[in-house]
């Protein structure tokens, strides 16, 4: 029952102002942010360097304001649920762990390393990639919500894949960015990148659940309506490290248009591919389109909060990694929009052979 309480409210809340509107809020705030940095650098330098053991504090604080309240959702005993979707869970760890990461290391190779480089600085190249690299391999933990809710997504398969991922992102993360950072001959400082997966997963993970326990306790209203009142939480804490963000990389910005729109085009391009991929291999192994469509859009989102954190943790905010990670925030929005229409306006094609 608490897993139907759970998916209830991911699937029947109304989109909000800030849910209606969340491309328009992020532009403003990328404005602001830009505004911020150009205008009050004293300030934004002096945020950034409120460090504990290369964790940047109120990045840190906005993300846990952000993810914590979506995580609260997340019922682990639906894990047990895996059998009943099976094969669009499969389909989408698949994509996830073994072909995201790895094929947008391939991409950006293939448009960093070569075919944009003598377009971009060849001192950041390097750390262009590693940027990219944490992009693709933390799989969307958190607006996924919003996606498949979008989507008229299976609410049990959302909460069921949400949970996985986040199980095997403990374990996976750091290897596969070790390993694929190492084949790009970059050092990968082992402490920092653990710390990041132990204060951006695991740390926020045990608030969620803590709070969730105690919320349940108290009756099924209660926790619909603490819900109902902290959802918007998370959606101010994004757009407030947007600001946050954006002040920091503003100066980068406004030197670097030409880098912004040449960074969008690996991180574009490997979305279009994972999403096209999971909802394809999802029809052709009769997946019902209601999983199908979040398959996709899990398949192809990021848990970008995640990928910038790790990004400044290992290479500082003015590095290319962390402007490549800032990219696929200006983008993730809008272009995972475009997927949601493209999986609702196809549900009949879908349907016609997997029924």
């Amino acid at each position: 029952m608490q897993n139907a309480l759970a998916a209830g409210q991911v699937r029947h809340n109304p989109l909000g102002l800030f849910e209606r509107y969340l491309t328009l809020w992020v532009v403003l705030c990328i404005v602001a942010g830009v505004a911020l940095g150009q205008f009050a650098p004293g300030l934004s330098q002096a945020l950034g360097r409120m460090q504990i053991a290369h964790v940047n504090l109120p990045v840190g604080i906005l993300i846990w304001a952000m993810i914590v309240p979506m995580l609260v959702k997340i019922d682990f005993g639906a894990l047990h649920a895996v059998r009943r979707h099976a094969r669009g869970i499969g389909v989408t760890l698949f994509v996830n762990w073994a072909l995201k990461p790895f094929s947008m290391a391939l991409l950006a190779w293939l448009f960093v390393r070569h075919l944009f480089a003598p377009l971009l600085p060849a001192a950041q190249i390097d750390s262009y990639i590693a940027g990219l690299i944490l992009l693709a391999a933390a799989p969307c933990t958190a607006m996924v919500f919003v996606w498949s809710n979008l989507a008229d997504g299976e609410p049990h398969f959302t909460l069921t894949q949400v949970a996985l991922n986040d199980v095997i992102m403990i374990f996976a993360f750091a290897p596969i960015v070790a390993l694929l950072l190492g084949v790009s001959s970059i050092a990968v400082p082992w402490d920092t990148l653990l710390l990041s997966v132990a204060v951006y997963i695991l740390i926020p993970l045990a608030l969620a659940q803590i709070l969730r326990h105690r919320l349940l306790a108290r009756g099924r209203g209660a926790f619909a309506a603490t819900l109902a009142r902290i959802a918007p939480l998370s959606l101010a804490a994004l757009l407030a490290t947007l600001v946050l963000l954006f002040a920091f990389q503003g100066e980068a910005i406004f030197r670097q248009p030409v880098v912004i729109a040449l960074l969008a085009v690996p991180i574009l391009v490997q979305v279009i591919f994972n999403s096209a991929a999971a909802y394809w291999l999802n029809r052709r192994f009769g997946v019902a389109h209601r999983v199908a469509g979040p398959s996709a859009l899990i398949g192809a989102s990021n848990f970008f909060e995640l990928a910038v954190a790790a990004a400044i943790s290992l290479y500082g905010f003015e590095s290319g990694a962390a402007l490549a990670t800032v990219v696929g925030v200006l983008i993730e929005v809008p272009v995972m929009l475009a997927v949601v229409r493209v999986v609702n306006a196809s549900k009949g094609w879908y349907e016609k052979q997997t029924v």
